[in-house]
Parts: C-alpha cells; sequence; structure tokens
C-alpha cells in the first residue's frame, strides 16, 4: 500500500526537497504541495492524505492552526510538524491542537521517510533531542482552554501506563518496566486512548503532563 503525503511549507525549495525524498521511495507519494496552512486544510479535505508534512511558520493560516482545523473536521490525516527549531512553543501549540508529531527538519532522508511511514501507522512521535526540553518547558505554561481529559474511568494498570507512555517509553520499554507482554501494552494503550478520546500516544503525552503524572525535569 502507498502512503499518501500532502507537503506544506511556505518556500518551494523545501516543498521540492521534501517530495524528492519521498517520491523515491515505492511506498510513499506526495499527493499534494501547499504554500500556507489555508491551503494545506483544503488540499487534505480533497485528496485524503495519510500524512501531512506541516511547517510551522506560514502565511494566510499558520500550521498551528492549520492542524486544528484538520482535526477538526474528522480528517483520518496523522499531521507531523516540521520545523527549523528545536526549543519553540509553537510546538506545544501543534501539539494540542492534534499534531501527532514532531520533527527538525534537518533531519536525514532516512529519517524523514521513517517517521512519516511511523505517523501513518498511528505510532507518534517527537524528535528525541527535543521531547524532554519541549515537554518541560512549555506544556506547564502554555495556554490551554480546553481541560484535560477525566482519568476516573482509567484502571490502575491504565493509569501507570498512561504515566510511562507521559515519559516517552515504548510499548517494550512499558513491558519490560510492568513485566507485561507487549501485546498486553499494547491493548492497555489503545484503551487509554479510546477512554480518554485521544487520537494518539503525543496526546497522550500531553494529558499525562496536565494531569501531573509526569514531573517537570529539572534544569
Amino acid at each position: 500500500m502507498t502512503l499518501r503525503v500532502v507537503v506544506a511549507d511556505d518556500q518551494a525549495l523545501v516543498r521540492t526537497g521534501f517530495r524528492m525524498i519521498i517520491d523515491a521511495r515505492d511506498d510513499l507519494e506526495v499527493v499534494g504541495e501547499a504554500s500556507d496552512g489555508q491551503e494545506a486544510v483544503r488540499l487534505t479535505r480533497d485528496l485524503a492524505p495519510d500524512v501531512v508534512l506541516m511547517d510551522v511558520r506560514m502565511p494566510v493560516v499558520d500550521g498551528i492552526e492549520a492542524t486544528r482545523r484538520i482535526v477538526e473536521h474528522g480528517s483520518r490525516a496523522r499531521v507531523l510538524v516540521l520545523t527549523t527549531w528545536d526549543v519553540d512553543a509553537h510546538v506545544v501549540g501543534a501539539l494540542r491542537a492534534g499534531a501527532s508529531g514532531f520533527l527538525l527538519k534537518d533531519i536525514r532522508p532516512t529519517e524523514l521517510v521513517d517517521a512519516i511511514r511511523v505517523t501513518a501507522r498511528g505510532d507518534a512521535l517527537l524528535a528525541p533531542t527535543a521531547l524532554s526540553r519541549v515537554l518541560d518547558r512549555f506544556l506547564r505554561t502554555a495556554p490551554d482552554p480546553a481541560p484535560p481529559p477525566s482519568l476516573q474511568d482509567l484502571s490502575g494498570r491504565e493509569r501507570e501506563v498512561l504515566t510511562l507512555i507521559g515519559q516517552a517509553l515504548s510499548n517494550a520499554e512499558i513491558a519490560g518496566r510492568l513485566r507485561l507482554s507487549e501485546a498486553t501494552v499494547k491493548n492497555h494503550v489503545t484503551a487509554v486512548l479510546r477512554k480518554l478520546g485521544l487520537r494518539d500516544r503525543v496526546q497522550a503525552v500531553v494529558a499525562a503532563y496536565d494531569h501531573g503524572l509526569v514531573e517537570p525535569r529539572r534544569p
């Protein structure tokens, strides 16, 4: 199956570079390019891609608002935010808006295509070098008018799993920590996302921070 990708960036050279990298893979295809967020929303609606590569800073409608509109419209597309900044409050806004991942624009071509594949199958991600700094620095202070989802429907084990997701552990790492099988952990993760009404692991990380299950790291 070929994964369909929309590239949204206000720089034509960047879009061309991403297209060359993506179209060189047999399982990936760029189906549309957008130079601003409004166009990205329209193309996502019209072309139904699997993944949208979304720049944060764009004219007309920025990447954060475009991400929010895509998610609110019920699109099945996953939004992968790309930025030149490794610590950026805008990234938190994008994650709260429903983005499924965050990567830096200087990643290697192989890392980019792997990220698209990971994001498409629902295993959301953040750039490892930026994860703790972004979350610790901004999630406590970034404005969020919507209250976090209630944890009252989670079992004790599910709450443990959510806490470990908030620490950016993989299913394999959670399984080792809790002495469970990966299949069991996967079931718990699915239950957590379903009960909290979350799209993916990144939103689960945000929820874990919002509820104080993960404490900010000390500088």
